[in-house]
């Protein structure tokens, strides 16, 4: 049984993975309905990836020093903050604004300080399991919560229009529910105990970022992971959802049960890599089982009708999860065990800053009846590149109990 600490880390996954993805599912149609054309939702989405990263990077790296609860709680306050501008204006500028200090996911993944501060917190409470299994099942939480999210989303916007409300206000719904699962996120923090701190330290960190001992391998991760991310941002959840809309038409409801089965592929395929980690190793699996993920993204738009582009989308789900946990189990055995709050909030970071650069390019691309293929292109190719990289960067190094 895990202590109650870590139950409070699973359960705050669920919550805000739930909360990521019923927002995820309906954000660009919900932003496309106030107005805004696809330029500037583009822009929009991009910025909200931007933002996160200087939040992040200021609130992980300097985690173990404020405490670890306090920066979980600021999270927390920043998603409700963001859901609550987003809900009441339709001004492009408080938009802007909102999504840049903010805390709100247009992928239906992790954003924020939360990730990097929740999985050494995790580790720390349940110490002696097996990290890379424990970290699996953390990820299968969140997919099987982003599933339902997506879900509930699609499915409560559909209802709404169904009985004569318009696009807007349905969708705004899902905007409302986000900002009350960041209360609800907020409660569970403040249940969290002192045993989830990291350990003070009288040595000054003379180091902006937090990390002397491990620079080299965290600065060779983070440009490795940016550039996964990049590619990831190009064809963020939201950003297929509204794909899936215009090459197909797919109602909000039919969208929402289409990432409900995706998501719970994906947390399955992430269960499954402790048992091939424990066979093949940390690294081989984090490349051997994404690189056919992403020959099958690149399929995706290539398919001639929808039966055919949801299938290969979920078999593509369905094995493109298991280098997650097995990416988490191995930054943390990668480094200095005293800079791994900083190390794991660094990394995301760059994961973050990589995706946010994407949706401003991919967002035209997919609007466009002759282009809309592009960004899946591009993304399964640029992450073949990565796996590659990733695999000859990164052999002989040295993993840490």
């Amino acid at each position: 049984m895990f202590p109650l600490d870590a139950r409070l880390l699973f359960a705050a996954r669920i919550v805000r993975l739930f909360a990521y993805g019923f927002v995820a599912v309906v954000l660009v149609l919900y932003l496309s309905a106030i107005g805004l054309d696809d330029h500037r939702i583009g822009l929009l989405l991009s910025l909200t990836l931007a933002g996160d990263v200087i939040v992040s990077l200021f609130l992980t790296t300097r985690a173990d020093a404020l405490g670890r609860k306090r920066t979980l709680l600021a999270g927390a306050l920043l998603m409700i903050g963001a859901a609550v501008v987003f809900a009441i204006t339709r001004d492009f500028a408080l938009l802007v604004l909102a999504a840049t200090i903010g805390v709100i996911s247009p992928s239906g993944n992790e954003v924020g300080p939360f990730l990097a501060v929740e999985q050494v917190a995790l580790a720390q409470a349940a110490q002696g399991r097996d990290r890379t299994s424990l970290f699996a099942w953390y990820n299968l939480a969140g997919s099987f919560a982003t599933a339902a999210g997506s879900l509930a989303g699609g499915f409560l916007s559909g209802l709404l229009m169904s009985r004569g409300f318009g696009a807007v206000a349905s969708y705004r719904s899902a905007i409302i529910a986000y900002a009350i699962l960041g209360g609800t996120l907020a409660i569970v923090f403040a249940g969290l105990s002192s045993a989830i701190e990291g350990q003070r330290t009288a040595k000054p960190v003379r180091s902006l970022f937090r990390v002397e001992q491990s620079r080299s391998i965290v600065m060779k991760l983070s440009g490795l992971f940016a550039i996964d991310s990049f590619a990831g941002g190009l064809v963020v959840q939201s950003i297929v959802a509204y794909w899936f809309f215009r090459r197909f038409g797919l109602s909000p409801a039919a969208l929402g049960s289409l990432f409900f089965g995706a998501n719970l592929a994906a947390g399955v395929s992430a269960l499954l890599a402790a048992r091939i980690a424990k066979r093949f190793g940390l690294l081989n699996t984090m490349v051997f089982t994404h690189l056919p993920s992403n020959i099958l993204l690149i399929l995706v738009p290539l398919m001639p009708t929808l039966p055919l582009a949801i299938a290969v989308l979920l078999l593509r789900f369905s094995i493109s999860q298991m280098d997650v946990p097995t990416r988490q189990a191995f930054v943390l055995a990668a480094v200095d065990p005293s800079e791994r709050t900083a190390a794991a909030g660094i990394t995301g970071v760059a994961r973050t800053t990589g995706a946010a650069l994407a949706p401003v390019i991919a967002m035209p691309l997919i609007a466009s009846l002759t282009h809309s293929w592009l960004p899946f292109i591009a993304a399964g190719g640029l992450k073949i590149v990565y796996d590659l990289a990733l695999l000859r960067s990164c052999r002989g190094v040295k993993l840490e109990g």
